[in-house]
C-alpha cells in the first residue's frame, strides 16, 4: 500500500482509496497488535439489524398510527428480549391484568413492565404450569 500510494492518481477511485486507507491505517492494524480488538464489527451490526429492520418496515404500515402502534409492540419486543422473557407468557399476563389497573390508582403499571415481570411472576411455579 504504501509504495503504491505514490503512484496512483489521487483522484481516481483507488486513489481515494489507498488515501482514505493510508490515513487511517494506525486505527486498522490494532486488531493485529491486541487479541481483543476483532477485526470486523459484525457483532455490533448484527445487534443493531433488528432496529433498522424495524425502521425500514414502518414505511410500510399504512398510516402514522398503525406505525406507531408497531413502533410501540417492537419497543416491548425488544424490552422482553433484553430481560431474558418470553414475549407470549408476558403478554398473556399483561392482557389479563391490565384491567385490574383501570381504577386503582395505587397500583404501578411500572411493574407490568418485563423486567419487574420477571422477577415477580415468572419465578413463580405456579403461574409456569398454567402458561
Amino acid at each position: 500500500m504504501v509504495k503504491e500510494y505514490h503512484e496512483v492518481l489521487p483522484k481516481g477511485r483507488i486513489g481515494k482509496a489507498l488515501s482514505y486507507t493510508y490515513r487511517i491505517y494506525h486505527r486498522l492494524a490494532r486488531y493485529h497488535l491486541d487479541g481483543r480488538y476483532g477485526i470486523d464489527n459484525k457483532p455490533a451490526e448484527n445487534t443493531i439489524r433488528q432496529i433498522a429492520l424495524g425502521r425500514k418496515n414502518y414505511l410500510f404500515c399504512g398510516n402514522h398510527s398503525a406505525a406507531e402502534d408497531a413502533t410501540v409492540i417492537y419497543s416491548l419486543f425488544g424490552c422482553c428480549k433484553e430481560a431474558d422473557v418470553n414475549f407470549r407468557q408476558w403478554l398473556v399476563y399483561v392482557l389479563d391484568n391490565i384491567h385490574s389497573y383501570d381504577n386503582d390508582y395505587s397500583k404501578d403499571l411500572v411493574k407490568l413492565l418485563p423486567k419487574q415481570w420477571k422477577t415477580q411472576y415468572q419465578a413463580n411455579p405456579m403461574y409456569n404450569k398454567i402458561l
